[in-house]
C-alpha cells in the first residue's frame, strides 16, 4: 500500500497552552521541529484545537521571526519597511515577484545539488546587491506605469494632465509643468 503521508497535509492542532500537537506523530512539536519538517517538505496545516481556525501561516511567521532573530537576517530594516509599504494596491505584485523568486532559487538549487553549500551561499550574498536593483528598478517602472494609467484615465478626479493651467495659459503635464 503507498505511503500517502506525503501527499496530505499533517495535521497540527494548537492547544490554548500554545503547546503544538501533531496528530500524526501523536506527540508535541516545537516551532524548530515544524522548521524542519518544512524544510524536509512535510506539508502540514496547523490549526486552533479548539475554534478548528487556520493558523498556519501565523505559525509559519513565528518560524520566520525566530529564524531572523540566530544568526545573520535575511530581512533588514529597510526590506521590512519596504513590504509594508507593499501592502495596498501593489500588495499582489510583489507577493507574486517573490513567491517567483523564492520558487526559481530552489529549483536552481534542486538543480545543482547545492542545497547547503558554502558556494551557494557565497553566490547568493553576491547577487543580492543586483537583485535589489532589479527589483527597485521594476518597482519604479511599475510605479510610473500605474500612475500613468490613473492620470489616463483620470481615475484620482483631477483634472486630465493635458489641460490648459488657468494661470499661465500653457499646458500642464503630468510633472506640474
Amino acid at each position: 500500500m503507498p505511503d500517502d503521508s506525503r501527499n496530505s497535509p499533517r495535521l497540527i492542532k494548537k492547544y490554548s497552552n500554545r503547546r503544538l500537537y501533531d496528530t500524526h506523530t501523536s506527540s508535541h512539536v516545537t516551532l524548530s521541529d515544524l522548521r524542519q519538517m518544512v524544510i524536509d517538505e512535510i506539508p502540514f496545516q496547523i490549526v486552533d484545537a479548539k475554534s478548528g481556525e487556520d493558523l498556519t501561516r501565523s505559525i509559519l511567521m513565528q518560524i520566520i521571526q525566530e529564524a531572523e532573530s540566530d544568526g545573520e537576517p535575511i530581512f533588514s530594516s529597510d526590506m521590512l519597511k519596504g513590504i509594508i509599504r507593499f501592502y495596498g494596491p501593489f500588495q499582489g505584485m510583489l507577493g507574486s515577484y517573490l513567491e517567483k523568486s523564492i520558487e526559481t532559487v530552489i529549483d536552481i538549487q534542486t538543480q545543482n545539488g547545492v542545497q547547503s553549500s558554502q558556494a551557494w551561499t557565497e553566490f547568493m550574498h553576491k547577487q543580492m546587491p543586483v537583485m535589489q536593483d532589479l527589483m527597485n528598478q521594476y518597482v519604479e517602472q511599475s510605479k510610473t506605469l500605474y500612475l500613468n494609467t490613473q492620470n489616463l484615465f483620470g481615475l484620482f478626479g483631477g483634472m486630465p494632465p493635458s489641460k490648459p493651467d488657468a494661470s499661465n495659459g500653457r499646458k500642464k503635464d503630468g510633472n506640474g509643468e
